[in-house]
Formats: C-alpha cells, sequence, structure tokens
C-alpha cells in the first residue's frame, strides 16, 4: 500500500465515488442517477465538465455546454456552479496544461468527461496538469463521472473505436489513463456492452465491436486484467470508501476476470473486491507535489459570497419599495425578473436576503 505524505493527503480525506455509464448520461435516467448522487456529493456543489474527449470537433464548446446545461437544469434544486472546462488541445491557448483552463477542476465537488474519442482524450491528457489535477481532486473527496469516450480512456487499455470500427485498422489496444490503477483495480471498462444499433444484420453489442471481434480483442489484452461491460442507460456507482459498487439505471453490468464471467443487473449491490485487489487509501503517481498543494488549497477555501450586480440591487430596492406600497403584483413581477437573472429572493424579519438560483429558461 502506498503512504500518504501528510503534506499531500490530510488525515481523513477519502477518494470520492467513481461512476461509470454505459450510456445515456444526459438521459431521463442519467438525470435520476445524478440526482440521487448529489446528497454524497460535496457543498457548495460545484460541477466542472471537462472538454477534451470532443476537443478535436469544431463544437466541442458545444458539446460539453449541453452537458452543463442539462446539469445544471436536472440539479436546480442543489444550486450548482457549473463549470465547462475548455482543455481542448495541447499546445493552443485552450491547452490541459493551463493552469488558469483547467482551474475549475481543483474544487469541484463532481468532475465529469464524456463523448469524443478516447485515444484522442489519452494523447491528450496523459500526464497533462488537467489530469493531474482531477486525479488530485479525486483523491481529495471529489466525484469523478465518465461516460462514452472518456469511460473508454480512463481505462487500463484503451479500446480504439473508431479506429476498428470506422477506419478498418487491426484489432488492437492503446494504453489507458487508468485512473483507478492507484486503488488497485487496472479495469478494462468497455461502455454500449449491449448496443443494438446494428439489428439482426450486425452485431454492434461490446461498444460496437460485436462479440465474435471482441473475443478476439480480450484475447490481445495483457494477462489478468478484469472487463468491466457496462450496459447502456446504465451506470456503476464505485465507493471506495466503502468498498461497495451499486448498479444504477435500465441495465446491468458484465465483469469477465480469471475467465468466469459474472453479472449485476440494475438495483444490485457487490463488494469492489469482485473487480479486483483493491485497497484504500491510495496515492494516484506522477501528480507532482505542487498540483497537490493547488488543489488542497483550492478545496479547503472558503467559497467566495457571489458578486451581486447592480441591476440586481436596483431590483431588490424596487420590489422592497413594492412590499410597502402593497403593490403586490409589482412585488411579483420584479420576483420573477430576478428569477429570471438567476436569484432567488427570500423575506426574512432581517430583511429581503439573496441567494443564487438557476436562472429561468436556461
Amino acid at each position: 500500500m502506498n503512504a500518504a505524505p501528510t503534506a499531500r493527503v490530510p488525515d481523513g480525506a477519502q477518494p470520492g465515488l467513481v461512476v461509470l455509464f454505459g450510456s445515456g448520461e444526459t438521459s431521463a435516467s442519467g438525470s435520476k442517477i445524478f440526482q440521487s448522487l448529489t446528497p454524497r456529493l460535496a457543498r457548495p456543489l460545484r460541477i466542472a465538465v471537462l472538454e477534451t474527449p470532443a476537443g478535436f470537433e469544431l463544437n466541442s464548446a458545444q458539446v460539453a455546454g449541453r452537458v452543463a446545461d442539462f446539469l445544471a437544469q436536472r440539479l436546480q434544486n442543489d444550486k450548482p456552479q457549473v463549470d465547462v472546462v475548455p482543455a481542448r488541445r495541447r499546445g493552443t491557448p485552450f491547452s490541459p496544461d493551463d493552469p488558469d483552463i483547467v482551474a475549475a477542476l481543483r474544487p469541484a465537488s463532481l468532475l465529469f468527461m464524456g463523448a469524443g474519442s478516447p485515444t484522442y482524450a489519452v494523447r491528450q491528457l496523459r500526464d497533462s496538469l488537467a489530469w493531474q489535477t482531477l486525479l488530485a481532486a479525486h483523491r481529495l473527496g471529489a466525484a469523478v463521472a465518465l461516460a462514452s469516450a472518456a469511460t473508454l480512456a480512463a481505462s487500463a487499455q484503451t479500446l480504439p473505436v473508431y479506429e476498428i470500427y470506422k477506419v478498418g485498422e487491426d484489432l488492437h489496444w492503446r494504453a489507458g489513463l487508468d485512473l483507478l490503477a492507484a486503488y488497485g483495480l487496472p479495469l478494462v471498462v468497455i461502455p454500449h456492452w449491449n448496443n443494438a444499433e446494428g439489428g439482426a444484420e450486425l452485431d454492434t453489442s461490446h461498444c460496437f465491436m460485436g462479440r465474435e471481434r471482441f473475443e478476439a480483442l480480450a484475447r490481445l489484452l495483457p494477462p489478468g486484467l478484469p472487463i468491466l461491460g457496462l450496459d447502456e442507460h446504465t451506470a456503476l456507482v464505485i465507493d471506495l470508501v466503502a468498498g461497495a459498487c451499486n448498479v444504477m439505471g435500465v441495465g446491468g453490468v458484465t465483469l469477465i476476470r480469471e475467465g468466469r464471467e459474472r453479472r449485476w443487473d440494475s438495483r444490485a449491490s457487490f463488494p469492489v473486491s469482485e473487480l479486483g485487489d483493491a485497497h484504500v487509501p491510495g496515492i494516484p503517481a506522477g501528480v507532482p507535489d505542487s498540483v497537490w498543494s493547488e488543489v488542497l488549497k483550492a478545496r479547503s477555501a472558503e467559497p467566495e459570497a457571489p458578486a451581486i450586480p447592480d441591476e440586481v440591487l436596483g431590483l431588490v430596492a424596487e420590489r422592497k419599495a413594492a412590499r410597502a406600497a402593497k403593490d403586490w403584483p409589482r412585488a411579483d413581477a420584479v420576483r420573477a425578473r430576478l428569477m429570471e437573472l438567476g436569484w432567488q429572493v427570500k423575506d426574512t424579519p432581517q430583511g429581503p436576503q439573496l441567494e443564487r438560483a438557476a436562472p429561468v429558461g436556461r
């Protein structure tokens, strides 16, 4: 077991949840999964959506932005701060090595990555400041949720889906980012396990590889690596601290380990030890002391009170005057305008108080 330098990880600090989606992270089932997780996340609720897997696409900002909007809307009762982290490509103004670009990762309660290219994500994130920051934030309590390309990229070995399925390259694997290696769980994670888009004519299960081709791929893996297959619209929630895994969503998960195949359906629970010889605490390798220091400082800092725009302050004063004049329709109209701007006003014996809220119509 790795020893934790006290300067890096304070006593009592535990790693956050790991949530692996087979697909459907922005569907109705995905919404329920995220909503069930929020009581277990640090407050204030801060969500960082890492754009990297789609960073090669011209509309990568929109791809990540749709996820951010989905989370802001579906979790609005928890008043999350949702940031898109545009760490798109090394050597550009949107580099995953830029400290300002990745700053929102440091204090996040939940770090999310999703669609794009798994092999591109690995190339851009390996040994990057963004990935080092994610590892440190997770070890210090942030939950990490991965879907689609990100799930593949974070595996011990990454399946190059596009290169094989679309380009026709020979069957092979690429070294992945190996998110869970520090905890003794070098998993090969395969989303879209039960995909059926090919219909009766083409087997597209096992992440579009089909069973026969995937079995050939499995024989190319280093010996002893467990394979974790995730059905679509399904997630596996791994709680390293509690030593428990929970299947959520509409499907199930399949584990192939040491020649044995096991399956758990939705709502099933099983011990983390089924996935491998897990150990907690662990310390992710390759994270510089400077990154640990910055992440720890960000996660320990008191949250800053949001700046209140002059327009909002003026509306509060206007509403107060309307209430004093018993002009209730006007007071209600001003309250509605404040909600449109993302502010909720509460009347207390000490006077009106403002809180941030999800803007109406977002």
